[in-house]
């Protein structure tokens, strides 16, 4: 699956806006509109993105 793909996913899954996902995660508000105009990341960042979202997804401790 593309990263925009996965992001988009997650945004609609989370209702977390794409300004606020671009800030949390790459440190960018415009990372995601940037994305959907077509910015190719470089694969570190792609990386990083999908283990942020990997560990915003994963169940804590509290929810046990």
């Amino acid at each position: 699956m593309a990263l925009l793909d996965e992001i988009e996913a997650f945004l609609r899954s989370t209702g977390m806006s794409a300004t606020a996902f671009g800030k949390e995660v790459a440190k960018d508000p415009r990372f995601v509109h940037d994305l959907r105009k077509g910015r190719d990341p470089k694969m570190s960042t792609a990386e990083s993105v999908r283990d942020w979202i990997a560990r915003y997804s994963a169940p804590t401790a509290d929810a046990a």
